[in-house]
């Protein structure tokens, strides 16, 4: 199952570095998590949090 994380946070206009920032995750981690589509249910809570959204949405599109 891909989560559509990366989607989310550029449709918030947030780069990788800021979320890096707000989140407390590393940049390189979001960055493999984007990419890999998939991710620690901790990170996905925190990413959740910061772009004000639930877990389950990322596992749809936001389009």
């Amino acid at each position: 199952m891909f989560l559509f994380i990366k989607e989310y946070r550029l449709k918030a206009g947030i780069s990788v570095p800021r979320m890096a920032e707000l989140t407390g995750i590393p940049r390189r981690t979001i960055q493999a998590l984007e990419e890999r589509g998939d991710c620690l249910v901790s990170n996905a809570k925190k990413i959740a949090d910061v772009l004000g959204v639930k877990i389950d949405d990322f596992f749809t599109s936001p389009d």
